[in-house]
């Protein structure tokens, strides 16, 4: 009699085990699509800022029309992303193609003593440090998670359920090289 009740005791005990390491995947599964809208949002929020950046840079720099076209070519390919990795590729352009556009401020003087345009700057410059700490945050999630689903016992639980999520990583190799600095 024994027997069969220490069978049926570590068949539960093994279940409540199971269902809590499901249980800690799903949740940390969840907190990725959190961290994820958290970029999402800053994305949209970069996204709406930019066709007033454009407007006001193009009524000080109308022949530089290259730089405002790529630009307004950058937002609208993260706005039609539909794949959180089309959004980390396209973003990355976006990026690219503002800093040619802040690049082109710096040679009229006007535009940047312009009161509108160092707002706009300002709140770009912020939305930028904002997405760049919530791509930092998404990418621990994305860890975290990846961990859970990749060792022992998770990986048993995880099966061929959860499959591993992609981080954010730099596409522009040249951003990791450091600046040089000429006086």
């Amino acid at each position: 009699m024994i027997v069969p009740i220490v069978i049926v005791a570590l068949v539960v005990v093994l279940f409540f085990i199971w269902v809590s390491i499901n249980n800690g995947i799903v949740q940390k599964n969840n907190k990725c699509d959190a961290a994820w809208q958290t970029i999402d949002a800053q994305l949209q929020r970069r996204n709406d800022l930019i066709p007033n950046l454009v407007e006001t840079v193009k009524g000080y720099a109308a022949h530089e029309s290259g730089t405002l076209e790529a630009v307004t070519a950058a937002r609208n390919a993260v706005a039609t992303a539909t794949t959180p990795e089309a959004k980390m590729e396209a973003s990355g352009q976006l990026t690219q193609a503002l800093r040619g556009l802040l690049a082109v401020s710096e040679a009229y003087p006007d535009l940047k003593a312009n009161a509108n345009f160092t707002q706009l700057q300002t709140d770009l410059t912020d939305t930028e440090n904002k997405i760049s700490y919530a791509r930092m945050s998404y990418n621990d999630m994305v860890l975290d998670y990846n961990n859970s689903i990749q060792t022992f016992p998770g990986t048993l639980v995880a099966g061929s359920k959860y499959k591993p999520r992609t981080g954010f990583t730099v596409e522009d190799p040249a951003v990791r090289q450091a600046p040089q600095v000429k006086f």
